[in-house]
């Protein structure tokens, strides 16, 4: 199924194709290349915004996650019942936050992949409880590429 990625800021350079790429075998690993999934990119302003409303947290952030199937659990494929039900949500990337917290020894597009993987995985219904239980999982290489 399809893979939609849009650029909705102006701030950072944004090449869709690499992402798009890595976040294909991602999906393939995962075994939900079948399924639906958008990502959007956005600012530091607008993901500070969206972050408000869902979260009550008036902060910028780097990823926000919107799943489509809302009490899958972790581990658990999503069940479609129909053509429609093959989607897994959306990920709101916030370029912005993340380009300026990458080291200078970081490629960018590898930091926006985990990002964007990250995010996949709250798609799928992984939870973490704080940014310390995120950065443990980080540091454990259960996320890294």
């Amino acid at each position: 199924m399809s893979l939609v990625i849009k650029n909705l800021q102006r701030v950072v350079p944004i090449r869709r194709a690499p992402l798009r790429r890595k976040m294909d075998m991602i999906r393939g690993i995962l075994g939900v290349k079948n399924f639906d999934l958008g990502i959007i990119c956005v600012d530091n302003r607008r993901i500070q915004h969206i972050n408000r409303i869902y979260r009550k947290k008036n902060v910028p952030t780097d990823v926000l996650s919107f799943p489509f199937h809302e009490d899958l659990k972790a581990g658990d494929f999503p069940q479609p019942y129909s053509s429609d039900d093959y989607n897994l949500g959306d990920v709101f990337l916030g370029v912005e936050y993340i380009f300026q917290q990458c080291k200078e020894n970081e490629d960018y597009y590898d930091i926006l992949t985990v990002t964007a993987t990250h995010g996949l995985c709250h798609l799928l219904g992984f939870t973490h409880n704080s940014k310390a239980e995120w950065q443990k999982e980080l540091n454990s290489g259960s996320l890294e590429e």
